[in-house]
């Protein structure tokens, strides 16, 4: 019998995590990538004698796979993808591939933003009683873990480009934590086929799983109404009062499935602001589907520590507070970082805008902006909507220089803020990458 060729697109971290559970599981591997491999993946390629190639893709070894999982970076309209699906070879993510090879849990969360936060926080709390991994978006790969570790239970960070690549991939317990307009350019800026992709983590759902899901968001109801699955359904909500599912009364997060209810007092969560309730909820949630004590969902979320880049608190120099908020990579979450802001704020923002509209941004600019500095290669749109709220704007290519603008700019008592709104490519390698120059350069200072 013949091996079945899995060809890979993309040596990053969830191409090579494939290729070594390919490998493992019988396939004939061969990894593509048209950019450089990192040097770590290569060592691990060679070292598990897998065939690789980088800095180009030759058709003839691709066009010839029976499966190809292809990295989500790289967009469906790419040329090669297009000749690899006219040919009518399946095309899957990773997150596709690795779930056929366990029968743990899964815990799927997808949404704009909080994502991140909220399978941090999950993990943090079902770990305290569960053997968990925590894979996707985050950390060591899903197919990496998998083949290593085998856990029973998983929480997947998964983005909407892992989700458009599904076909039988079914979380237990799905979480949708909200829909804002982002990666609008990889959905032909049509807003509806990005929440489409959203829901995708649904579709393969049955009355015996689970989807938990923002119902203070209107495009997630909206489209709940007009395209009903088949979940069984959990919402969480700060404004209305819920049945099955998780609300706010009196400060209190009060959460209920099947007339099992607990309470969780908001004042002693670890993580501030309101989007973070809702994180909590939704974390907490799973929590008690998975049937965790209270006390330990209570200390959990009572000692969790925040995500890196997400709101962290740097440094405090001459009473102005330092803040990383390198992860807000859109509008959406740059309206959470300022919603917190509790003092005046020098604003760092920009980078490669994903066709962004700021007005939501106006109020908090107007209320809590003293100045505004703009980081990115093209600043022209920042320019246009914001020159006029406040009287000091600037523009640079330099985080050190962004930085020391901002020591400038700053009083006894205000805040640093870079949240910038953009994606970092223009002029960083990743969101960490510019979250990492940040840091470095406050403490230069």
């Amino acid at each position: 019998m013949t091996k079945q060729r899995l060809v890979i697109l993309g040596g990053g971290e969830s191409g090579v995590g494939t290729a070594l559970l390919g490998k493992a599981k019988g396939f004939e591997v061969f990894v593509s990538d048209k950019g450089k491999i990192k040097e770590k993946y290569k060592q691990v390629l060679i070292h598990h004698e897998i065939e690789w190639e980088d800095e180009i893709h030759t058709e003839s070894k691709i066009l010839n796979a029976d499966l190809v999982m292809k990295s989500p970076g790289i967009p469906d309209k790419a040329p090669l993808v297009k000749q690899i699906r006219d040919q009518g070879i399946p095309v899957v993510s990773e997150i596709e591939f690795a779930a056929k090879f366990t029968n743990a849990t899964i815990v799927g969360i997808t949404g704009s933003n909080g994502k991140t936060t909220t399978a941090s926080l999950t993990h943090h709390i079902l770990k305290q009683k569960l053997e968990v991994g925590l894979a996707g978006n985050i950390g060591d790969s899903f197919a990496k873990q998998i083949l290593e570790k085998n856990y029973p239970n998983y929480v997947l960070e998964i983005s909407s480009f892992q989700l458009d690549d599904i076909v039988g991939f079914k979380p237990h317990i799905a979480i949708i934590t909200n829909i804002t307009p982002d990666h609008l350019d990889r959905y032909n800026y049509e807003f509806e086929r990005y929440i489409a992709s959203k829901f995708r983590i649904a579709e393969n759902q049955t009355k015996a799983d689970y989807l938990i899901f923002d119902a203070d968001d209107p495009v997630i109801l909206d489209w709940l109404e007009k395209h009903p699955v088949q979940s069984t359904l959990l919402p969480f909500s700060l404004v209305k009062k819920i049945e099955n599912g998780a609300y706010l009364e009196n400060k209190t997060i009060k959460i209920t499935i099947d007339n099992n209810s607990i309470d969780m007092p908001t004042k002693d969560l670890a993580l501030e602001g309101k989007h973070n309730i809702k994180n909590a909820m939704a974390a907490s949630t799973v929590a008690h589907l998975l049937r965790i004590r209270k006390q330990t969902i209570r200390e959990s979320l009572e000692n969790f520590h925040g995500v890196e880049h997400r709101l962290e608190n740097v440094l405090k120099i001459n009473k102005v507070q330092y803040i990383n908020d390198s992860k807000a990579t859109n509008v959406n979450a740059t309206y959470y970082a300022l919603e917190s802001m509790d003092a005046p704020t020098v604003w760092i923002v920009g980078g490669q805008d994903k066709g962004n509209n700021y007005q939501e941004l106006y109020p908090f600019v107007n209320e809590k902006v003293k100045a505004i500095i703009c980081l990115g290669v093209d600043n022209e749109k920042l320019l246009e909507n914001f020159s006029s709220m406040v009287d000091v704007i600037v523009e640079t290519q330099f985080m050190s220089e962004a930085v020391k603008i901002a020591y400038k700019l700053a009083q006894s008592g205000d805040n640093v803020l870079l949240s910038p709104a953009c994606a970092s490519f223009d002029l960083f390698e990743n969101y960490e990458d510019r979250g990492r120059q940040f840091k470095e350069a406050v403490r230069n200072l």
